[in-house]
């Protein structure tokens, strides 16, 4: 244990850690999803049950059972079209299988960095990078939104990684021919096995289940001529088949036990090479050989198996269940539209009204106040003072033109006389030539 806890580098415990989360991850989606969608198949085939009931409910039996059947009748299909406008609206990018291949991936580069780089001096480096290139993988299969729980439990993570089995592999030192052989290759052909059988055995349940529905169906079809509450029954049947169908299409494990099947014959086949060589024959080119065939098939089978669960998350979409609810919802927003429209429409029409009335107002203000205005200037009053104003502003003009001449006149004068000196030495003759050119005033001296 101690050896074991002096080998846990860093970069390993941080790889096994993202493995722990991709995984979680998934699992937790995985469970969420599948719920999810066997709700709605189980309320689809209640609606259907309650719409007999309702029915064909006898009169002689009280009302209030009646009741209780409308209500479960006009609950369940509404109950079952929100869980699928839900579960079309979380769940329709199935990043569980995005997650899952981050897993595997991680899980793989991780058996590459114990086994074949053991001895490579620069592995911490290169799972780094690996790490990183998963991470940005994940990223941009999620569509930018990488929400996810943090792994704080134990690395490598239980139940894959158990220290209770005798063959759990510690996840932290090198691994030998051997000890890979061991921990990776059996441990993941005995998993397929099981899984293998486990889907075989769904698979021949869910068509026994869907011969049991269609038979019992075809009976009642047949035996249903005279009695019509009968042949009300064989919608039930015929719904449940449509289910179990459905169901079978999801799960996809016609693909799935083909794929398991096709691992395990090659796993088989690696895994009976290296028993048949001898133990001078298993040398690191043997051993780098198993490695690199062993999780190339691993991958591919994960390769394979997502595409496979996309296809069949494609082909069995949520639109026709989720349409009541869609409904709904878009009623809702063309009611708020139209709301909003004819909330628009009356302001309009209000804020029209009013300002109309508001301009014929001011017109008829504007006309009453004209009116008045012309009553007063036709007054005798008004009169007078108007001639009185227009008398006053003629004599102004009169002073103001004669003030203008006078300003005139001396400004030619002083152009004439600008180089005669005054004084007492000024000849006569100047001076009353000057005194001549002098304007005359009309303003009253003294």
């Amino acid at each position: 244990m101690d050896n074991q806890e002096q080998n846990k580098t860093p970069i390993l415990e941080v790889a096994w850690r993202k493995f722990a989360q991709f995984d979680d991850t998934s699992v937790k989606r995985t469970a969420s999803y599948t719920n999810l969608r066997r709700w709605i198949a189980v309320l689809g085939v209640l609606a259907t049950l309650f719409a007999i009931l309702y029915t064909s409910y006898p009169g002689s039996f009280p009302s209030t059972g009646r009741l209780v059947v409308q209500i479960l009748l006009v609950a369940t299909p509404i109950l079952a079209s929100t869980l699928a406008a839900f579960t079309s609206k979380f769940f329709s990018t199935g990043d569980w299988l995005i997650a899952r291949a981050g897993a595997e991936e991680t899980l793989k580069d991780i058996y590459l960095y114990r086994t074949i780089l053991q001895d490579n001096p620069k592995r911490r480096d290169w799972l780094e990078k690996r790490l990183a290139k998963i991470q940005r993988s994940v990223y941009r299969g999620m569509n930018g939104e990488l929400v996810m729980e943090a792994y704080k439990g134990e690395v490598p993570p239980p139940p894959r990684f158990d220290p209770k089995y005798p063959n759990c592999d510690p996840g932290f030192s090198n691994l030998t021919g051997d000890e890979y052989f061991k921990f990776r290759l059996e441990n993941e052909l005995n998993w397929h096995v099981k899984k293998i059988n486990q889907k075989e055995k769904e698979r021949t349940r869910l068509q026994i289940l869907i011969l049991i529905s269609g038979g019992a169906g075809a009976f009642l079809a047949a035996f249903s001529g005279a009695n019509s509450n009968l042949a009300l029954w064989v919608a039930l049947t015929a719904s449940l088949t449509t289910t179990l169908l459905g169901w079978q299409e999801l799960k996809n494990l016609d693909l799935v036990v083909r794929n398991y099947s096709k691992v395990i014959m090659e796993l088989s086949i690696i895994s009976d090479h290296w028993k048949n060589l001898e133990a001078e024959e298993r040398t690191k080119t043997e051993f780098y050989r198993m490695v690199n065939s062993t999780e190339d098939i691993l991958w591919s089978r994960n390769v394979e198996y997502i595409k496979a669960m996309q296809e069949a998350l494609k082909e069995s979409g949520l639109d026709e269940e989720a349409s009541l609810i869609n409904r709904v919802i878009q009623e809702q927003r063309d009611s708020d539209r139209r709301q909003r429209k004819s909330m628009e429409d009356s302001v309009v029409n209000y804020m029209t009204g009013v300002m109309q009335e508001t301009e014929e107002r001011l017109s008829e203000k504007f006309e009453e106040a004209l009116g008045t205005l012309a009553e007063e200037a036709s007054s005798d009053v008004v009169q007078a003072e108007l001639a009185a104003m227009k008398e006053a502003l003629q004599d102004f003009t009169e002073k103001v033109s004669q003030r203008l001449g006078l300003f005139t006149s001396l400004k030619a004068i002083a152009d004439v006389y600008k180089e005669v000196e005054v004084s007492a030495s000024t000849p006569r003759p100047v001076i009353n030539d000057l005194l001549s050119r002098y304007p005359k005033s009309s303003e009253v001296k003294g």
